[in-house]
């Protein structure tokens, strides 16, 4: 939208840009595609060239209940759908993904949930947990002594 609004170079481009990117940041979505929505009106954008603004003003509205990102940041979770992307192509994708492979839910999720385990460098303590509480359904239940 910058853009169509501002000259290639324009510095003052940048800094609306990057006023925008901290005011969603900061939890104000609405603020936001209100912004674009009005700098396209001042700006006279109309047809193929306020297309873009438009489809930003209403992904943002639409959205607008999960994009939290003030929250997430104040937890220290990440907001890049780059890390949330690589995280499912390390879990998944790398996995479940190979040539002729053919998986059912079941077998899929229990696969998934060990690659977690194991990615998290949890596995050890997971087993541990693991073989206890076979032991106790194989043995301590079966074998338990009535009084």
């Amino acid at each position: 939208m910058a853009a169509e609004v501002h000259a290639a170079g324009d510095p003052t481009a940048e800094d609306w840009v990057s006023t925008q990117a901290l005011a969603l940041l900061a939890g104000g979505v609405a603020q936001v595609a209100a912004a674009i929505e009005a700098q396209a009106d001042a700006t006279g954008l109309a047809g193929e060239k306020r297309r873009g603004a438009d489809a930003c003003t209403g992904y943002l509205r639409a959205k607008q209940e999960y994009l939290h990102y003030d929250h997430a940041l104040a937890r220290d979770r990440p907001i890049a759908t780059g890390v949330i992307e690589g995280a499912c192509r390390h879990l998944i994708g790398d996995r479940l993904d190979i040539s002729g492979a053919r998986w059912g839910l079941d077998g899929a999720e229990a696969v998934l949930k060990l690659r977690a385990l194991a990615s998290n460098g949890d596995f050890d303590a997971y087993f541990r947990f693991h073989l206890d509480r076979e032991h106790q359904r194989v043995h301590q239940n079966k074998y338990a002594l009535t009084a």
